[in-house]
């Protein structure tokens, strides 16, 4: 039997309901996308939280969800302000899952930060998004948000 973790996850975050998200992951989840680099855990889970209660305008839409008992996969968008510049962002996402337990053990998003940066950040984020210098500062960053709410 199919246990659906994924569409909850989403349904879910649809609905900025950053509890349930996090009822769906491991307590040993190791998530991983280009904002944020690797995150561990607990870690992992607060993202979430944060994400939820930050995103005033935050719109979700999922699709393509492919699940068995060991791994699956989404596509996912985000359609929200950056509260760093006030400029809109729609992010275009594709995710993979593996299981532990019927829970979310690895989660992994990827998307192009360079194409999200000239969204969120304008001509800098154009000049700056496609190196590894704005990619590791960036995860710095958004590592620094995490911990101030945490």
């Amino acid at each position: 039997m199919m246990n659906k973790v994924i569409e909850k996850f989403y349904t879910a975050f649809t609905q900025k309901d950053w509890q349930t998200m996090q009822s769906c992951y491991h307590d040993e989840v190791i998530f991983e996308d280009p904002a944020f680099g690797k995150l561990h855990g607990d870690e992992a889970k607060k993202m979430w939280r944060m994400l939820c209660e930050q995103g005033k305008d935050l719109k979700i839409e999922f699709s393509a969800i492919e699940e068995n008992e060991s791994d699956g996969k989404a596509h996912w968008e985000a359609w929200y302000t950056f509260s760093l510049t006030g400029k809109k962002v729609h992010n275009v996402i594709d995710a993979a899952f593996e299981f532990k337990d019927g829970l979310i053990i690895g989660h992994k998003d990827s998307f192009n930060l360079h194409k999200w940066a000239k969204q969120a950040l304008g001509f800098k984020g154009w000049l700056l998004g496609g190196t590894n210098f704005f990619k590791k500062k960036f995860q710095e960053q958004a590592r620094k948000s995490l911990k101030k709410y945490s």
